[in-house]
């Protein structure tokens, strides 16, 4: 602990990566809560490995990896969401084509780029070490994005998650608020896998919100908590991985991971407790 501390004074890069883990808490925690709540998952999933093809077009043409990754997932997002909207019986079907096709195309486009692709790879995997000054300013432009749209839309997007029968007969247009909800995933899954890479960026999104939603009692509160231990996850990875050389990505979701499980145990054993003493 106290080596890392004394590190963090000197290291920029360190320096980096909490600021990193802290932007990423914001929108995760946000958006993360409307995933959990909404059950989106799995089109998330979709939209998070469909960025391996951006990656891999933006490395082939030499433009940077970030805007690559930011169209592709826009473009899933927004073809994902039209799926789900119009083929619920073929959904699975069709969001695991898309989810496929993407990673195809990232692995190819990959391949025939000379050289050996490290940056690409801490994009699959995860280096929030390795975060630049420039990156934390576009992953700050990012969350003010994020935060900009709920404050505006925070009804309308409540809306839609949990009823909306109810938002279609109210007027609101559901179909617009749900595609823009997804492109606001799309923009979180971008802030995530400079943190934890799109392997494990679907744990990120889902766990904090989870575990918040079992003490918070509204969607504001689950969304701060959320925030909260995204931010304890994001800070406490780095922290357990630096002095045995781990990889921080792993070792963020392995903390948020062991967490949950404690939580969920500890709910269950005061649930069987409430009941033994009825």
């Amino acid at each position: 602990m106290l080596d890392f501390i004394d590190a963090l004074t000197t290291h920029r890069f360190l320096q980096h990566a909490l600021v990193a883990g802290l932007l990423a808490s914001v929108g995760c925690g946000v958006i993360g809560t409307y995933v959990v709540v909404k059950r989106l998952g799995y089109l998330a999933g979709g939209i998070a490995h469909a960025v391996l093809a951006g990656l891999g077009v933006a490395r082939f043409y030499d433009k940077p990896p970030i805007l690559g990754a930011v169209m592709a997932a826009m473009i899933a997002a927004l073809l994902i969401g039209w799926i789900s909207l119009r083929a619920k019986q073929h959904e699975d079907t069709l969001i695991s084509s898309v989810w496929a096709l993407g990673m195809a195309i990232g692995v190819l486009f990959i391949a025939r780029t000379p050289g050996y692709n490290t940056d690409l790879m801490a994009y699959l995997f995860g280096n929030i070490l390795f975060v630049s000054g420039q990156q934390l300013l576009l992953m700050a432009c990012l969350d003010l994005l994020i935060l900009v749209a709920v404050v505006l839309f925070y009804k309308q997007f409540l809306a839609v998650a949990f009823d909306e029968e109810f938002a279609r007969a109210r007027g609101i247009h559901t179909e617009f608020f749900y595609m823009l909800l997804l492109c606001l995933v799309a923009l979180t899954v971008v802030l995530l896998i400079q943190v934890v890479g799109l392997i494990l960026v679907i744990a990120l999104l889902s766990l904090p919100p989870t575990i918040a939603a079992a003490y918070a009692h509204s969607v504001k509160g689950i969304m701060f908590l959320a925030s909260l231990l995204s931010a304890a996850f994001t800070t406490g990875g780095i922290m357990l991985s630096y002095q045995p050389d781990l990889p921080a990505g792993a070792t963020i979701v392995v903390l948020a991971g062991g967490c949950f499980l404690v939580s969920t145990a500890l709910l269950r054993m005061r649930r069987g407790g409430y009941r033994g003493t009825a």
